[in-house]
């Protein structure tokens, strides 16, 4: 998208050939402003961050998705994109001023030395940085670096006396954007993107090298994924359909309609696919599913998706900063526009309704979401009536499961005490459990969170002020033991481990989607050829 769009430069710069007078009218009446400024103002003014100001509070009167990115930021902006950044490679948190290894990255220069989940890093190159103040932004500028570089870490770790000392030479680190990939039932795989990355494409082939064989069904949850690049998205895309069938065509006042067509090169053009969404699935997940469910290709489950169906594209400005300019609007192939309705300029109330959605029973209610005639559309095989205006709705809804949730579990969590519990916790268990649990299939089958494991974190949570809830207890004590479940699973096995548990426990849209996979016939005929 990003070379097509800057093709498209050239003529945009001569149809605006007419303006340019005029625009440069305006730069220089704001660089005589800023002289001004600078060299007459009474007091002294810091005229780059109020120029960064200023920026913002345009960007602010345009549409919602538009944005500036101050230079301190970029870089962290797009690693999560790039899917990589440089350094020694670990998932952290910050406990009580400590920094505790949640786990080191598989295959990363931490964990090749020796580091595990639960130590906790004291001090980096001789420097103490326990009981400091310690931020996300001192870590990072502690521990990244450049390739080949060394720093020295002093580690505690339970059941060692004295500190340990290791030596990481920093190296690329992945961030992984498929966090769960395995075999739901025989021949089905399932698969969870969290967002498309420039190295989804990779990791999402890479998967399903790991099976034994072609799946016959694929589960592609989108779930809580925001989007990413789009280009990425449309390799995965492209991977279910048909040669010369449209993904996704984008167009604006000042870009020219561009369509994005499957090259025919896919590994399931015929297998059957499910795909989960929620409120949480936009942009280019969004992008994804209206293809599939436009060519009639896949059966959508779960809710209503956000509806973001703006096009941003990066510009850089002179001191490394960007904005991120809104330039055109996705459309799936039959035309539909993804985005949700706004107001340019008002921001607040663009959020506002977002969030009235689900105020008014839109999480738990397919009768709650309403859809204006003049938005409807017919998909372009079976010909079913589908509708534009606001995100993608799914063939079938399944609401929001509230089984197991209660005040006193979420408080819990956002407290920071269920993470800092479990790092203890694990600290005592991993030798053992290591030792019983080879096969994460064992340890799904046979292991049982003890009572007295819920007791201690019940006794801990009394210690940081959250007292007791019998009544509480009650309704999320079968939640609080498949969590603490799968957080184990993760530090013995990896993040693939913690999903599927979560999703076998008790995931109604997990479970539909089984259903509908190994009913495909059946489901093909009554949703996909209405």
């Amino acid at each position: 998208m990003r070379s097509r769009f800057l093709l498209v430069i050239p003529m945009l710069l001569m149809s605006c050939a007419a303006l340019a007078q005029d625009l440069s009218t305006q730069i220089n009446k704001v660089g005589q402003f800023l002289f001004y400024l600078q060299n007459y103002y009474i007091d002294t003014v810091n005229v780059p961050a109020l120029v960064d100001q200023v920026i913002m509070k345009t960007i602010t009167e345009l549409d919602p998705h538009s944005a500036f990115i101050p230079a301190k930021d970029v870089r962290a902006a797009n690693e999560q994109l790039d899917g990589n950044f440089e350094g020694i490679g670990v998932e952290f948190s910050i406990i009580m001023d400590t920094l505790v290894v949640i786990a080191p990255v598989a295959g990363g220069p931490s964990e090749s030395v020796g580091i595990y989940a639960t130590d906790r890093i004291i001090a980096v190159n001789d420097t103490a940085i326990t009981n400091v103040g310690l931020t996300n932004e001192r870590v990072f500028s502690l521990l990244r670096g450049p390739k080949g570089t060394k720093v020295r870490l002093s580690v505690v770790r339970k059941g060692v006396s004295q500190p340990l000392s290791f030596e990481v030479t920093r190296d690329k680190i992945p961030m992984h954007s498929l966090d769960a990939a395995y075999e739901a039932l025989p021949d089905i795989a399932y698969v969870r993107l969290t967002r498309f990355s420039l190295t989804s494409m990779t990791e999402f082939i890479d998967a399903f090298g790991k099976f034994k064989r072609m799946p016959k069904g694929v589960i592609l949850d989108l779930r809580g994924n925001s989007g990413g690049y789009m280009h990425i998205a449309q390799l995965i895309t492209e991977q279910f359909l048909e040669k010369g069938k449209i993904m996704v065509y984008t167009e604006g006042a000042n870009m020219p309609r561009i369509d994005e067509l499957a090259s025919g090169k896919g590994f399931f053009i015929e297998t059957p696919v499910v795909v989960l969404i929620d409120e949480g699935s936009a942009s280019a997940s969004e992008v994804l599913t209206g293809a599939l469910q436009d060519w009639d290709r896949a059966i959508i489950i779960g809710r209503r998706s956000f509806g973001k169906g703006l096009v941003q594209h990066p510009l850089p400005l002179s001191d490394g900063s960007q904005v991120r300019l809104t330039v055109g609007r996705y459309h799936t192939p039959t035309g539909r526009v993804i985005q949700s309705p706004y107001n340019i300029g008002d921001r607040e109330g663009y959020y506002r309704n977002l969030i009235d959605r689900y105020t008014r029973g839109e999480s738990f209610s397919k009768d709650s979401i309403h859809f204006l005639d003049s938005l409807s559309y017919q998909t372009l095989v079976s010909k079913r009536t589908v509708y534009g205006g606001g995100g993608i709705m799914p063939d079938i809804f399944v609401p929001r499961d509230t089984t197991g949730y209660s005040l006193y579990w979420a408080q819990m969590i956002r407290m920071g005490i269920v993470t800092e519990f479990m790092n203890r916790y694990i600290d005592g268990v991993r030798s053992s459990l290591s030792n019983q649990y080879k096969q994460f299939n064992l340890f799904n089958k046979n292991y049982r969170v003890p009572d007295e494991a819920i007791e201690e974190l019940i006794a801990f949570a009394e210690s940081k002020n959250l007292p007791r809830d019998e009544a509480a207890l009650e309704a999320s004590l079968p939640l609080m033991r498949v969590q603490i479940k799968a957080l184990i699973a993760r530090t013995l096995f990896d993040s693939s481990s913690y999903v599927q548990i979560i999703n076998e426990w008790n995931d109604p849209t997990y479970q539909k989607a089984l259903e509908v996979i190994t009913n495909w016939s059946k489901y093909q005929k009554e949703i996909l050829s209405k």
